[in-house]
């Protein structure tokens, strides 16, 4: 016994040579410099005129079993999908101008999932896609390839997976163009603020719907209805593919005519507050309560000739700073780590459709980051969850504060403001009416 400890304390600096190796190895500063640079314009079209639209959606219908995303792991593997998730998309065209939009009942897209969906749909002559996703915690993943998302949210990659969603969205966008017909642009409003609560502090969600409704000679040919408010009802360990309430609350519009968009609007601290039921019950009673807000948004004719604008810009991205999330002393270890995984430049969008100025952003804004970027570009709302996943989305206040949602943001202090330059920059492209 004496011989074996003395054996084990010859190795010990041995061990301590390794691991403060391995720190330094780690804590070096594999990132490199992040240059800041001012946002450009990557595409835009403006045009007013009749509005034509089309509508169409596909299921999504990955190979069994696939794992469920949402969430960090253990995560359970599903063997079917109920109800089944869907891609669905609307194709919106003025004069020349020619527009799709598609929502795909999954947790994120990424910037990869968009790139293909975009060169598959390039015989149809649209001149922007944008992709959003409803942040449904209990759909499939394995389709996101980067380190970081694959062990918080989306599991082990699989290309195949990838594959599914690139093709349903695809498929939808060319039914939705074959479908483009003569329709009338409507829009209602209404607010419930006791659906949705603040889960982490700063501004608190209202609990604002809109209802955008592409009526056609005699029905309904579309519904995007714009909500905040995280879809994380159904049950964690469920082994079942679930579309949670968007889903259902999109079956429950399309009973009445048309193709319904569920599009997540400032979601970051917006969580629901609805507490009809259990898990899936819960889902599907919350899902029935919005679809009463629905009917309360009751639409009017928008004015006629219909703008339809959209505008892209691209931004360099801050570093990467992991300090709010990582102990002090793992703090470079984890820069380098979200390093890998970050991206280097970020999409943002301004879309309007008659009244509606939105801008679009590629992660999850919080109320008070959507708030900032409403003031400072005269838009009406924003939508998250579009182009690519870059994460929360907090302002530099509560960011400094180590508070709100910034525990959760992969980059630093600056982010919002990077963002903001952009928005405003595709905004004024985009002919968005300036704030008085």
């Amino acid at each position: 016994m004496a011989t074996r400890r003395r054996y084990l304390r010859s190795l010990l600096p041995f061990a301590l040579l390794t691991a403060g190796a391995a720190y330094s190895l780690a804590s070096w500063n594999w990132c490199g410099r992040w240059e800041e640079s001012a946002p450009v314009l990557r595409g835009q079209v403006r045009a007013e005129g009749p509005l034509r639209a089309g509508a169409a959606k596909v299921p999504l219908q990955p190979s069994f079993p696939v794992v469920v995303a949402g969430y960090p792991p253990p995560r359970p593997e599903a063997s079917k999908a109920d109800p089944s998730p869907h891609a669905r998309a609307v194709v919106l065209q003025v004069g020349e101008a020619r527009v799709g939009l598609v929502s795909l009942e999954l947790l994120s897209v990424t910037g990869p999932m968009v790139a293909q969906i975009r060169e598959r749909a390039s015989d149809l002559g649209l001149r922007g896609v944008l992709v959003f996703a409803t942040h449904t915690h209990s759909s499939f993943g394995g389709y996101d390839s980067r380190v970081v998302a694959q062990l918080v949210g989306t599991g082990r990659y699989r290309p195949a997976t990838l594959d599914t969603a690139v093709a349903a969205a695809s498929d939808a966008l060319h039914q939705a163009a074959a479908a483009l017909a003569e329709v009338t642009l409507e829009v209602g409003h209404a607010t419930e603020a006791g659906f949705v609560s603040s889960r982490s502090g700063g501004e608190t969600p209202d609990g604002a719907l809109t209802r955008v409704v592409l009526r056609g000679a005699s029905n309904p040919v579309a519904e995007l209805l714009l909500l905040a408010a995280h879809p994380t009802l159904v049950p964690r360990r469920r082994e079942f593919v679930d579309p949670d309430y968007p889903g259902r609350l999109s079956e429950l519009r399309e009973a009445q005519g048309g193709v319904a968009l569920v599009l997540q609007g400032a979601v970051g601290n917006a969580s629901v507050a609805f507490n009809e039921g259990q898990g899936v019950e819960r889902a599907a009673a919350f899902a029935q309560a919005l679809s009463g807000l629905v009917e309360r948004a009751s639409p009017t004719a928008a004015a006629s000739p219909t703008r339809l604008a959209l505008a892209r810009a691209e931004v360099a991205m801050p570093r990467p700073d992991a300090s709010r999330l990582v102990p002090s002393l793992t703090r470079a270890a984890g820069d380098n780590f979200l390093c890998q995984s970050a991206s280097r430049v970020a999409e943002v969008s301004a879309l309007a459709l008659g009244p509606l100025e939105l801008i679009t952003l590629p992660g999850e804004p919080t109320t008070g980051a959507g708030r900032v970027l409403t003031a400072s570009t005269g838009a009406t709302g924003v939508l998250g969850l579009s182009g690519d996943y870059l994460g929360y989305i907090e302002t530099p206040e509560l960011v400094a504060q180590s508070s709100g949602e910034s525990m959760r943001q992969y980059y630093g202090p600056t982010l919002l403001s990077r963002l903001q330059a952009a928005a405003q920059l595709a905004a004024e492209a985009a002919g968005f009416t300036p704030e008085q």
